[in-house]
């Protein structure tokens, strides 16, 4: 809850949003629920994503506090646990809502088109 209702560029709300704002921030994370897990083992989890993305990505989230590295494995942090339930939270909501938004996403894409002929 943001107490003065806004999302004032130094308030903690908007320093957790900025965390997972990065597509790949909240899908390492995920990915790292289970256990540590080695870069190549993650990437692998992961899927779609560059070495060089991966590394840039586990990096952001060390910084954060959110990663550790030890051993030449990634794991989360007591801080990146307790981000798995907000993450899990935002899953949810895009399972429930997925076909609500691509059918919101198929209407403007539908109206931005030119009509032939016209």
């Amino acid at each position: 809850m943001v107490p003065s209702g806004e999302l004032l560029a130094d308030c903690r709300a908007r320093l957790g949003l900025d965390l997972l704002a990065n597509t790949w921030n909240g899908v390492a994370l995920w990915a790292l629920r289970h256990g540590p897990l080695r870069h190549t083992e993650l990437r692998a989890r992961v899927g779609g994503i560059s070495a060089k993305v991966l590394t840039e990505t586990l990096r952001r989230l060390e910084y954060n506090g959110l990663v550790a590295r030890t051993e030449g494995r990634y794991a989360l942090t007591p801080l990146g646990h307790s981000l798995l339930g907000p993450i899990e939270g935002i899953a949810q909501w895009a399972h429930d809502h997925g076909d609500e938004v691509m059918e919101a996403q198929e209407r403007a894409e539908t109206r931005a088109t030119p009509m032939d002929g016209v």
